[in-house]
């Protein structure tokens, strides 16, 4: 691919998916807190409910949410289907994105292929949380997106305080306790809040490509961006906002093309695997509205899971640093073994999935071999790799009517 079209499009994931630089940012003003009506043919309002939802013939709801630590997320609500039948009893389920995209990853197929209009169709009143500092979610109670302080955080900060704010929220809205789907990251954040006894107000948890151990990521842009981020990103980017629609994450991208090995020709295939199942009317959907920004903390932190082999907080470099944030020297281990055996767990993995591997899947199954076996659901798919879980078209058959299943066991 010529450099100057390397440019305009490309893809940039560490965990999850991201297309870069095709399309001028377009940020949306939502409506919060009030039901929007139903698409009538008019100029569509701004926000995931308008852009997504409303025209597809569902009422919509959206909210702000604020963290304990000052963060304003947009939180977005299908509270029926387009039946109807709405009422206070249907389930809540919380649907969470993964790394550098928002929660509109959950709406790029057509109604009858994505995960939360199923879910809306079959009864469940459907959230979908926007992590901070994605579009919905750049605003805080007193600090501005331009002030690097706002990008101080990582995954630790979205499992403690992002995660818990919004699973509050929806308690407090349903009165009931939520079933959850994460994908890649979104998984993380769920395991390590299980791990830490974090989830008292969740009823089940489904993991798709879930990510937890991460040192066995097989493809040759995967190794060599996790090497960068540990020293040459800090050293690009600053300790802030790491903007995928930025020219110096284009030519950050470039250089790590240039390295032996690595072919960049199919950007999606070199991060996240051969995905078998995408449809290209939906990748061009995703590409108009993703990708979204993150901490460079938050990938120096994944960098650090690559190279160390551990799932541990975020490690500040020397003993000292680590010391006045943990009272420890070294960064503490989460220990996923203290997820409660009683737990309902549903895993669904895919064989080409190359940033989920296998390898380090069955690393994370084997600490939860001591799961009640009939609290724990896992679905292996060989041909699926990372995006085909949430963008592919047959993955309502394969893996949302297993979901489904799942969450009415265990209800």
């Amino acid at each position: 691919m010529a450099a100057n079209s390397f440019l305009n499009l490309a893809f940039l994931s560490f965990y999850s998916i991201s297309l870069l630089l095709l399309l001028p940012f377009q940020p949306f003003a939502a409506s919060r807190g009030r039901f929007l009506p139903n698409y009538d043919g008019a100029p569509p309002l701004t926000g995931i409910c308008s852009a997504a939802v409303i025209l597809n013939g569902y009422k919509c709801q959206e909210f702000d949410v604020t963290t304990d630590d000052g963060y304003i997320l947009g939180v977005l609500r299908i509270p029926e289907g387009r039946a109807g039948g709405g009422g206070p009893n249907r389930p809540p389920v919380l649907l969470q994105h993964g790394l550098l995209v928002d929660g509109m990853t959950w709406l790029m197929n057509p109604p009858e292929q994505s995960l939360a209009t199923i879910l809306a169709d079959n009864g469940f009143d459907v959230w979908i949380s926007n992590l901070r500092g994605t579009q919905f979610s750049r605003r805080h109670l007193t600090i501005d997106p331009s002030n690097p302080q706002f990008w101080d955080w990582t995954w630790d900060e979205l499992a403690t305080h992002d995660l818990q704010s919004v699973i509050d929220f929806v308690f407090k809205q349903t009165g009931q306790k939520t079933h959850y789907v994460g994908h890649s990251m979104g998984t993380l954040i769920a395991m390590v809040s299980l791990s830490e006894g974090q989830f008292d107000k969740v009823k089940s948890v489904a993991l798709l490509s879930p990510i937890a151990y991460v040192s066995h990521i097989t493809t040759p842009l995967g190794v060599v961006a996790a090497k960068a981020f540990l020293g040459e990103i800090i050293a690009t980017f600053g300790p802030a906002e790491f903007n995928p629609r930025g020219e110096a994450a284009a030519t950050f991208v470039q250089s790590l093309c240039a390295y032996p090995g690595v072919n960049c020709y199919d950007f999606l295939s070199a991060f996240t695997g051969n995905n078998c199942c995408l449809n290209t009317s939906t990748v061009e959907t995703f590409v108009k509205n993703e990708p979204q920004s993150t901490a460079t903390k938050n990938l120096v932190h994944f960098a650090q899971s690559v190279r160390d082999g551990v799932l541990s907080k975020y490690d500040y470099g020397n003993a000292i640093a680590n010391m006045e944030h943990y009272g420890v020297s070294s960064p503490p281990v989460y220990d996923l073994s203290k997820i409660p055996h009683d737990f309902p767990l549903f895993l669904s993995y895919g064989g080409r999935d190359t940033l989920s591997d296998v390898t380090d899947v069955h690393i994370l199954l084997d600490i939860l071999k001591s799961h009640d076996q009939d609290k724990m659901k896992v679905q292996y798919i060989q041909e699926y790799a990372h995006v085909d879980f949430i963008m592919g078209v047959d993955a309502k058959d394969i893996v949302y009517s297993e979901i489904l299943e799942f969450f009415r066991a265990h209800n």
